[in-house]
């Protein structure tokens, strides 16, 4: 039900009732014109507004019932997270020498990377030190969800930097092993699209970017390079460039490990577009890159770069008395969440409980959203209002309620980081999962910081796509001047004839822009 606040002033002086200003009631009847319309006629509405500063409720719709929260669920995750690290912690990633290092610098031994969960290991730092990335993220690339970009930033760069320091350390031949101990937690899987494999050991997003540039006209071939190369991925690309109104046609398959196939075309005169390969072995696929790393670096390396270490990893109390010839410490922990929430990253999200896990010496998924509970308790969440299966928002046992999300921002909104968190959010009309969600010339657009949410299966009964969820969740500030926090989700809604998930997106916000000129 929906409850309204008024303030009317009654002047009976002249016997006239008068309204010293015009009734909120506007603001209700202009969001259930959007919620109420024909096309929603079948979904499922949760809706709450509430003061920052006061806890008045501006408008609530469901607001104590459960829904599903697609990718809303990672603000729960993130603040979890931040809660337990805070935003400067880095995490350190150390390589561990085992066996004597000659007079001349010969390793008679192994080299040990070992994996400490740096979600982004050097491979989004910008020239600026702070993490970059696109509105729409290459692990998205494969979604048809809009044109990936990559950015401008070396996937490498924490191996290479790892690489040198071995040779600065003095080693300059290795005639062992190379080894890439990712036992700081298990392996799990992703509850998103883009890569699923979740290890501690993280490169390029655990995946390999495939991108295809057009010639200059219709018939010439595409160029197809890929990103990081190595001598262990063996790329087969036949793509054509086609007249400029085709649209955008790319099959990959793999013939076999780091066998990757590409066919296809795209138009003539069009963007460079990006595709990935997802890796199946992150720690394999790293042993690899170091290796050739390492012998860039100039270090000779007898591991041989396509077949896995045959050596065993020491146990773990053996490190104590092994050489540290290397560490790489990561940017701010921040950085990292920044990228999870703006791009809606379901890898780094879905990861982040197993960091919770290891944190306290667990290993497990499951450890970790147990701890996560605990944080959630903290920030004041109502944890009857909440379910979740996993980081991301890809769980079907997912669930919260508006008010568990309003009270999670309002517990935020209490921590001294909270401006940095807010400006991790995307910026609706601006950057993220919000960039396109209003026109240019909303009068909202830079006003709401919010977290997007997007769910859908195929109905195949139907023949159509069924949107399990749309969210949003965050903070905007209204064009008085007043500070609401907000969550609104729509759930169980058939797309046929409504259009896609895009369209509702775009529903939602023109919700914020009604709250954004009525919201007094």
């Amino acid at each position: 039900m929906t409850r309204l606040f008024t303030a009317v002033l009654l002047l009976f002086a002249t016997g006239i009732v008068t309204a010293a200003e015009p009734s909120p009631s506007s603001l209700a009847a202009k969001i259930e014109a959007i919620t109420d319309a024909p096309d929603y006629k079948r979904g499922h509405w949760g809706v709450l507004f509430v003061d920052a500063k006061t806890g008045e409720r501006v408008y609530e719709r469901n607001a104590g019932r459960m829904f599903c929260p697609a990718s809303v669920t990672k603000l729960f995750t993130t603040a979890a997270a931040l809660s337990a690290f805070g935003p400067d912690h880095t995490f350190e990633t150390p390589v561990y020498a085992r066996g004597e290092v000659s007079k001349t610098g010969v390793l008679r031994g192994d080299l040990i990377l070992m994996a400490a969960g740096d979600l982004t290991f050097g491979g989004r730092t910008g020239k600026d030190g702070k993490a970059a990335f696109a509105n729409v993220d290459h692990t998205y690339a494969n979604s048809g969800l809009g044109e990936a970009a990559l950015p401008d930033t070396n996937p490498l760069a924490a191996l290479e930097d790892l690489a040198a320091q071995v040779k600065a350390a003095g080693i300059a031949e290795v005639t062992g092993e190379v080894l890439i101990d990712d036992r700081l937690f298990a392996r799990a899987g992703s509850t998103g699209s883009g890569p699923e494999v979740i290890t501690p050991m993280f490169i390029n997003d655990n995946c390999i970017d495939v991108l295809v540039t057009p010639g200059a006209k219709a018939g010439d071939p595409a160029t197809v390079t890929v990103r990081p190369e190595s001598s262990v991925i063996s790329l087969d690309a036949v793509v054509e460039t086609a007249d400029k109104a085709f649209a955008p046609m790319l099959l990959l398959t793999q013939a076999g490990p780091g066998q990757l196939v590409v066919r296809g075309r795209v138009p003539a005169g069009g963007k460079p577009q990006v595709r990935i390969f997802p890796v199946d072995d992150p720690a394999g696929f790293a042993r690899s890159l170091f290796v050739e790393c390492l012998r860039k670096a100039g270090v000779k390396a007898a591991a041989a770069v396509a077949r896995p270490g045959a050596a065993e990893l020491p146990a773990k109390k053996e490190y104590a008395g092994l050489k540290r010839v290397a560490v790489h410490k990561s940017a701010p922990f921040g950085e990292a969440l920044k990228v999870t929430l703006k791009v809606s990253h379901n890898l780094y999200a879905s990861a982040l409980p197993c960091l919770l896990a290891a944190k306290e010496g667990k290993t497990t998924l499951d450890d970790g959203l147990r701890l996560q509970r605990q944080h959630l308790r903290k920030l004041g969440v109502d944890l009857e209002g909440v379910s979740f299966g996993g980081g991301a928002g890809g769980s079907r046992v997912d669930a919260v309620t508006p008010d568990a999300t309003v009270q999670l921002l309002q517990g935020l909104m209490k921590r001294s980081d909270w401006p940095r968190y807010k400006e991790w959010l995307p910026v609706l009309g601006e950057d993220g999962t919000l960039a396109t969600t209003v026109d240019q010339d909303s009068p909202a657009r830079g006003k709401v910081f919010a977290k997007t949410g997007t769910y859908v299966l195929t109905d195949t009964l139907n023949g159509r796509p069924f949107l399990l969820s749309k969210a949003l969740g965050g903070v905007m500030t209204t064009a008085s001047g007043r500070e609401l926090v907000f969550a609104v989700y729509v759930n169980d809604l058939p797309l046929k004839p409504l259009g896609t998930a895009a369209q509702v997106g775009k529903t939602l916000g023109k919700v914020c822009e009604v709250v954004y000129a009525e919201g007094k």
